[in-house]
């Protein structure tokens, strides 16, 4: 790896981390010695990158930092394409545009040399089965979800029992086969998973979930361990 590229790389390993990241933990990623992470450190602070930290501690990037949006590498590259190109196969038609406008707008942006990696890249989607065809929009579920607000559903189960719910929604997930709605129900008095091919109906509530952004997928995450956990124990 150049050194310029190794640099670049530094930075970007800790903007995405929020805790201090240690030389070593730098250094196992970029398969190099700590040694050279400390020198490369205190280049990128003589260069005056907001770095903070020391040896033994780790390093922390200031979150006011940033750089140029595009400076992407040809992997990152890639790996965005991937991405795009599984979203615009398993996603609504407002998402899949969505993904199919970002290729467009890196082919744009990006220097001529690495447009190849987008018109040919080296990895793709197999192709398959879009997941089953919804009745609800599920674009009401997303603007749910940004708004913090209460989503009144009417739901029918596998066994065909329909129910009406008020439910807190967290987040949509997407598998393979279907889409999916976590979501805290006031009914069941906790989180629950929704099949998207289920839900009959969708009425965003005027009323909102009342915590503070991002309370209510921290307890969902920890709801998420505590099962997982349940999972892992012997019976």
């Amino acid at each position: 790896m150049r050194r310029a590229d190794r640099l670049f790389q530094i930075i970007q390993i800790l903007r995405r981390n929020t805790r201090p990241v240690t030389a070593a933990n730098i250094a196992e990623e970029l398969e190099v010695s700590k040694r050279t992470v400390y020198r490369d450190i205190s280049d990128l602070v003589g260069q005056r990158v907001p770095i903070s930290g020391e040896a033994g501690f780790g390093y922390l990037l200031d979150s006011a930092y940033d750089m140029p949006p595009l400076m992407l590498t040809p992997d990152e590259i890639e790996a965005v394409i991937l991405g795009a190109q599984w979203v615009a196969g398993h996603s609504d038609t407002l998402i899949a545009n969505a993904a199919r406008d970002v290729i467009v707008k890196i082919a744009a942006a990006v220097p001529e040399n690495l447009r190849p990696f987008i018109a040919e890249p080296s990895m793709g989607v197999k192709p398959g089965s879009r997941p089953p065809t919804e009745i609800i929009d599920i674009a009401d579920i997303r603007e749910a979800i940004r708004q913090r607000r209460k989503l009144a559903l009417c739901y029918r189960a596998e066994n065909g029992e329909i129910t009406d719910r008020i439910v807190w929604p967290v987040i949509l997930g997407y598998a393979e086969s279907h889409r999916m709605l976590v979501a805290w129900c006031e009914l069941r008095q906790d989180f629950r998973h929704f099949r998207c091919d289920r839900i009959t109906t969708a009425i965003l509530c005027d009323e909102t979930i009342g915590l503070r952004a991002g309370e209510l997928r921290r307890k969902w995450q920890q709801w998420r361990a505590e099962q997982f956990k349940l999972l892992q124990t012997p019976t």
